[in-house]
């Protein structure tokens, strides 16, 4: 059995969450607030950072990065044309920079901000940093985002998929951070058509319905994001 310990609107959790459905693997959930630094979580990960994968009795497996490895490993490899990383040695290091870009730049400069401002600060207690939306961390997210999706425009306007010809870990990478995005109406759609293509694809695969049907507390989604036809 695996048990994953997770925030819904982690990026990186979420794309954990994606892969695992996409493999067909049956897991727990534990929901945990990574901000409350739980004795369970600190246990697991002394960074206190989630996702976190446990496999029956084995050592936590700490971070995305880390996870999906151990999934290619112990998945993928029986999987064979439904494997997430590709064979060639030139395509695996693509498909790994692109997971990086979308789960540690594009979070960083874009994703993170969105959820940390709206999402998070709206449930943590003030004496962990909640409150009321930074407007310039804001502000700088909603710049930053259109160079992001440019650049993955560019891609995919060349490349059937994200890294290349078949659908890998870095499409839904980026669909992980994407969906926050969205739910939050922050995705300037209208502008990237090529995005928008290639996310419509991704979005109405199987493993994606559990996230489309998560809500916020008193914070409905846009209307965008459960639209498989956006």
């Amino acid at each position: 059995m695996l048990t994953l310990y997770h925030h819904p609107f982690s990026p990186s959790s979420r794309f954990i969450r994606l892969v695992l459905s996409e493999y067909g693997a049956a897991f727990e959930e534990r929901h945990v607030e990574p901000w409350d630094r739980p004795q369970e979580l600190l246990v697991l990960n002394a960074a206190g950072t989630v996702p976190v994968l446990v496999e029956n009795d084995g050592p936590a497996i700490c971070g995305p990065g880390p996870i999906m490895e151990y999934l290619d490993e112990t998945r993928g490899y029986a999987l064979t044309d439904r494997r997430l990383m590709p064979d060639h040695p030139e395509a695996r290091a693509e498909t790994r920079r692109l997971v990086e870009w979308s789960l540690v730049k594009f979070d960083q400069e874009v994703v993170g901000h969105l959820v940390r401002e709206r999402i998070y600060k709206q449930i943590m207690p003030k004496s962990a940093g909640g409150g009321e939306p930074d407007s310039a961390a804001l502000r700088v997210a909603r710049a930053n985002i259109h160079h992001h999706l440019k650049y993955f425009g560019y891609l995919v306007a060349s490349r059937r998929w994200l890294a290349g010809d078949r659908l890998s870990f870095a499409d839904f990478a980026l669909a992980a951070g994407l969906s926050c995005a969205d739910y939050l109406g922050e995705v300037p759609w209208s502008n990237e058509t090529d995005v928008k293509s290639w996310y419509a694809r991704v979005k109405s695969r199987p493993c994606m319905r559990p996230l489309l049907g998560e809500k916020v507390l008193g914070m409905p989604p846009a209307a965008s994001y459960a639209d498989l036809d956006f």
